[in-house]
């Protein structure tokens, strides 16, 4: 278990990566953000981004779910307050293989039992070129007495 304690400024987590796949793409948009650019062909080949692109959401859920996975199931998470900065850098295509890596910035402890710790969560593409950024920050519990 991974309690505040542990975590400090400057670590850094290996998150994995994780295959989009059009059919994905297409669920998740059409029940979330069903723009023409992520949800129809045509539209999207006709589109500034000339071809099918993820949802920006879908983007940041495959982040959170790398980030889940890596740290906060092995962690005494305790949700979060919020994100600060969220960006979409280049847009995910169908076949893409994205890959996370999380790094630790800021440890203050919060009350008693709870510390906040702050960082920045990247995913790249394939040819290691940043898709997506943000500055986020998770409460986490202290190790038990």
């Amino acid at each position: 278990m991974i309690y505040f304690e542990d975590m400090e400024p400057g670590m850094e987590y290996e998150l994995g990566s994780y295959n989009v796949t059009e059919a994905e793409i297409l669920e998740f948009a059409k029940k979330y953000d069903p723009q023409p650019f992520h949800i129809n062909h045509q539209a999207a080949q006709e589109s500034m981004f000339g071809g099918l692109i993820a949802s920006g959401w879908h983007t940041a859920s495959i982040c959170m779910r790398l980030y889940v996975d890596a740290i906060l199931n092995k962690a005494a998470s305790l949700g979060s307050p919020g994100v600060d900065q969220l960006r979409w850098k280049r847009p995910v295509r169908p076949g893409d293989t994205l890959t996370g890596r999380f790094k630790i910035t800021e440890c203050k402890p919060f009350r008693p039992g709870v510390g906040i710790v702050k960082g920045t969560a990247e995913l790249k593409n394939q040819d290691g070129k940043l898709v997506m950024n943000f500055l986020g920050q998770g409460m986490f519990g202290t190790r038990p007495s």
